[in-house]
């Protein structure tokens, strides 16, 4: 008597099932599914999270730099208001369709008022320290007395910046405050957080 036994080969083939392939429309249907999900995603990015920034003047050198670009973070303040020193993307108050970067010097409330390049707040006899200047400061300002529910913004490179102390409208009303610049991505060598 003869012993039988299964061939491997056979016992796969038997085992192996056929997945049902997929129609066309299935397929295609998929995809535009898969296009209207990474769509959706960015424009919530676009529209809710982020702001791109692409920096085109030397006013906040040298902690931001000609061409560098940025990202704001527009939840930052839904659920707090900007701090003084914080680097901020806004609506110009006189060209609204323009979008600046600035640092927040005056809060609502505050008076400022430059001396000798130097910014004190609310008659304090201490100038505000200021690490982050390009250079010494120049020139006598104010006092500015800002309004409730807006800001006194300047430039980093307060020699060379068109900021609050000369724009028609002073100051930057709370809502017009779009993000707080939070990364710079480019240039590659660069990368990195913004204060």
């Amino acid at each position: 008597m003869s012993e039988y036994t299964e061939n491997p080969e056979d016992t796969k083939k038997k085992t192996k099932k056929k997945r049902p392939k997929k129609s066309l429309f299935k397929e295609l249907a998929e995809d535009i599914l898969l296009l209207i999900i990474v769509l959706g995603s960015v424009f919530i990015l676009k529209n809710y999270v982020l702001i791109n920034a692409v920096i085109p003047s030397g006013s906040m050198e040298n902690t931001i730099l000609i061409g560098d670009r940025v990202f704001g973070n527009r939840l930052t303040y839904e659920f707090d208001d900007p701090k003084r020193g914080d680097i901020v993307i806004f609506k110009f108050p006189d060209d609204e369709k323009e979008l600046y970067i600035k640092r927040v010097i005056g809060l609502p409330g505050d008076t400022v008022l430059i001396k000798a390049g130097k910014v004190y707040i609310n008659g304090s006899d201490t100038p505000l320290d200021e690490p982050y200047l390009a250079e010494t400061p120049e020139g006598d300002y104010g006092p500015y007395e800002v309004p409730e529910g807006r800001y006194f913004m300047l430039g980093d490179n307060r020699n060379h910046s068109a900021d609050s102390r000369f724009w028609e409208e002073k100051y930057v009303e709370r809502e017009k405050i779009l993000a707080k610049a939070a990364l710079r991505y480019y240039p590659l060598s660069k990368i990195g957080f913004i204060s």
